[in-house]
């Protein structure tokens, strides 16, 4: 069960003018399934994208990017239940003729559309299914179909990760929706498991991206569930340019600012919900690190403590056993730590003062705290002015029976 988080409501998915969408069932693993997205741009439309940096990156990544230098984009084929990844050549050729079939439906060209794929790795992709299932999703592209697709790209989450944000530029009314998935393999070194997000709005491509590259900093590159990054990591920021403001063009202008905190709010949302919908978790935690010298140390604290299995799994038990946070700030790896201005607090509640424990300090305190589902890690590190914020959840006993029994 996700940590304090509710389904979407249809109703609140707000069209985007210059999208449309479609899912159909391929039967990739498991029949009747809706497991194909079909997502339609308008001519017009620009992309933005951020994909993984793992090594291993799967087949549909590689294809992506490459299509995305060549055209305007004008589909986007998703399908859940076979990430394509670790296939070497026939798993490249078969993402091609993924978008090749998508293509020759749409009559585009091939370079047109973007592939994506989730599930379990080093499969091969079921091409006849999901090229049998595309005139399906052709013949059912509609623009308010955001909450059939959300439910469509999901694996192991337990729910769908979809929101509308609206703003007013100039007195013009912007929609963004966006969705999302993901809940375990989260450790995004980019963005996130698959997230695709919409506006009407209209934004010029170089600014778009610049845009989409900031928002992840605050958002998607600021979550964990497992400290695993997927070889699928993508995020996509679409801008139809339909919504009827100037475009814009300049990102120290007011309208982009307005935007991109519209912008910050929905990434926000949907990173945090998949941390909230981590496999098994039962636990939503804020690791609040401050008074770093700069970012890059203070997400090093912050991460060494997210990944350690022992802090999750006394977030799991409810156990205020602080010598583990204690611990992993000490094993982060920041040179010249004076320990005796560090201050580690959970919630209002601080357990080491100085470098040591709190004076006030007491075990009713700390258990009173570990409690709660939702609970705020803070670290003052006593080196400079700056701070970063890492989302995270514990490790419960699911966690492992999910991932052992994932492909059975």
């Amino acid at each position: 069960m996700a940590v304090n988080l509710s389904a979407p409501i249809a109703a609140e998915l707000k069209p985007v003018n210059g999208i449309r969408l479609a899912t159909a069932s391929a039967g990739i693993k498991k029949p009747g399934r809706q497991d194909v997205v079909l997502i339609e741009l308008a001519a017009g439309s620009h992309t933005a994208a951020v994909y993984t940096r793992n090594a291993f990156c799967a087949a549909p990544v590689l294809i992506a990017r490459e299509n995305q230098t060549q055209s305007a984009t004008r589909f986007l084929l998703i399908n859940s239940g076979n990430a394509n990844a670790g296939t070497g050549d026939a798993g490249l050729a078969a993402a091609k003729a993924c978008c090749q079939a998508v293509a020759e439906l749409g009559q585009c060209d091939a370079s047109a559309v973007l592939p994506f794929s989730t599930g379990v790795i080093g499969q091969p992709l079921p091409v006849d299914k999901i090229t049998t299932a595309l005139p399906d999703a052709f013949g059912k592209l509609q623009a308010d179909n955001w909450f059939a697709a959300a439910h469509a790209i999901m694996t192991t989450d337990t729910i769908a990760k979809a929101r509308t944000v609206e703003l007013s530029l100039n007195g013009q009314k912007i929609t963004l929706t966006g969705i999302a998935k993901g809940s375990g393999m989260i450790r995004p070194d980019m963005a996130t498991m698959l997230s695709y997000i919409a506006t009407d709005a209209a934004i010029s491509p170089l600014i778009l991206q610049k845009m989409l590259e900031v928002s992840m900093e605050q958002s998607f590159n600021s979550i964990t569930v497992d400290g695993d990054t997927s070889t699928n990591d993508a995020c996509i920021l679409i801008a139809t340019g339909q919504a009827g403001n100037a475009s814009i063009e300049d990102m120290d202008s007011v309208e982009a600012q307005q935007f991109i905190e519209a912008l910050n709010l929905l990434s926000r949302f949907l990173a945090q919900a998949i941390v909230r919908d981590g496999e098994g978790a039962t636990k939503f935690i804020s690791i609040d690190v401050e008074q770093g010298a700069d970012e890059d140390e203070c997400k090093q604290v912050a991460y060494t403590i997210a990944h350690s299995p022992l802090v999750k799994t006394a977030l799991f038990a409810s156990d205020p056993n602080w010598g583990r946070i204690l611990a992993a700030v000490g094993r982060s790896g920041l040179p010249n730590l004076d320990l005796s201005k560090i201050a580690i607090y959970l919630d209002a509640v601080c357990i080491v003062d100085g470098g040591q424990p709190a004076a006030d300090y007491t075990e009713e305190k700390g258990q009173q705290v570990m409690s709660q589902s939702e609970i705020t890690i803070q670290v003052k590190l006593g080196r400079g002015e700056v701070a970063k914020t890492v989302w995270t959840c514990d490790f419960s006993y699911d966690y492992v029976k999910i991932n052992a029994e994932y492909r059975t």
